[in-house]
């Protein structure tokens, strides 16, 4: 028998849910339950990085050749509220990374190589944080970057929060490298990034904790997080990354209990999961982020050819899925 509760059951119940106890205030960053890019104009957002000057705002661009724009995202409703337009650097080429320095400063990569690393040099730029959420021009600060070991795809681009250094993790076929820039970034003359880990995932974007004691690294259909170790990350397990149309950008939330993952897309959604161990100390015991489940054998969708393969049996389950759905009685 279904039983019905009417609007004096109603009441009763949320009488006897106010009287259990106080409300506990949600001490959480704003944005930490996601929210909707509803800015038609932003159809390819590639790169997320929360605010440090306006707390549940979230920086964005859009993919390739767009322009030299960046959006800042209310966590609370998903609108756009500022529109910042670089200026003093060329013409973007494939800008996929963002990222928010300690130092005040955003961090933009303009480091996609759509002929798949073939470009002898990429770009980063710096801009300060505007003071002010309004629609204006600033300049910014373009640095020419390489690879120690030759030209490279790349979409993941991070700045640690303590160092204030800008690594860069390749986007390879069969896993890429963590790419180490130098101390400071010099305008004036070739930035050299060095290779020093691994990464066994087809990255498209990553994130330090606001510790700067663990790295994230998410792909389209899976994600890796690592202990940082003083430059030598060292891998913990795998990360619970949501099934998104293209999953392009992660961003842990200010307070480090949060990872929001984004996927490009017109009216995207920007997806939370939470962040195991305490509030942003970056003890996570666990051997995997946010309920996934255990490392043994590693992740299942691991390079390129992972990718593929994921995206192959969600186009089987798919179609499994029609042709078990019973037709419409007419």
């Amino acid at each position: 028998m279904r039983a019905y509760l009417g609007a004096a059951g109603v009441a009763a119940v949320l009488l006897l849910g106010a009287a259990s106890g106080p409300a506990v205030a949600d001490s959480r960053s704003v944005g930490s339950d996601g929210f909707t890019i509803k800015d038609p104009r932003i159809t390819e957002s590639s790169g997320l990085a929360a605010s440090r000057a306006h707390p549940g705002v979230y920086w964005t661009h859009n993919d390739s050749d767009d322009g030299a724009y960046l959006f800042a995202i209310d966590g609370r409703t998903g609108r756009t509220v500022a529109t910042i337009t670089m200026s003093g650097i060329g013409s973007p080429r494939d800008v996929e990374a963002i990222s928010v320095g300690s130092d005040g400063n955003i961090y933009v990569g303009d480091i996609g190589d759509n002929l798949g690393g073939k470009w002898d040099h990429v770009w980063i730029y710096k801009l300060p944080e505007p003071k002010k959420l309004t629609d204006q021009t600033v300049r910014a600060t373009q640095y020419d970057v390489k690879y120690a070991d030759g030209p490279r795809n790349a979409e993941a681009l991070m700045v640690h929060p303590k160092t204030g250094r800008v690594y860069i993790v390749e986007k390879g076929d069969d896993g890429g490298g963590l790419y180490e820039g130098p101390a400071a970034l010099n305008p004036s003359a070739t930035n050299t990034f060095s290779r020093i880990a691994d990464i066994d995932l087809w990255a498209t974007d990553a994130a330090f904790s606001p510790d700067g004691k663990q790295l994230a690294v998410r792909g389209y259909f899976g994600g890796i997080s690592y202990k940082w170790n003083d430059g030598k990350p060292e891998r913990q397990g795998r990360l619970s990354v949501p099934m998104q149309p293209q999953g392009e950008s992660v961003t842990y939330t200010l307070d480090g209990r949060t990872l929001l993952y984004g996927s490009e897309g017109q009216g995207s959604e920007v997806e939370p999961v939470e962040v195991e161990g305490e509030a942003g100390d970056g003890s996570n015991s666990s051997s995997d982020q946010g309920g996934s489940g255990g490392d043994e054998g590693g992740s299942p969708f691991t390079g390129k050819a992972g990718a593929v393969g994921a995206a192959a049996v969600l186009i089987l389950l798919f179609g499994i899925g029609r042709l078990l759905r019973r037709p419409k009685n007419r």
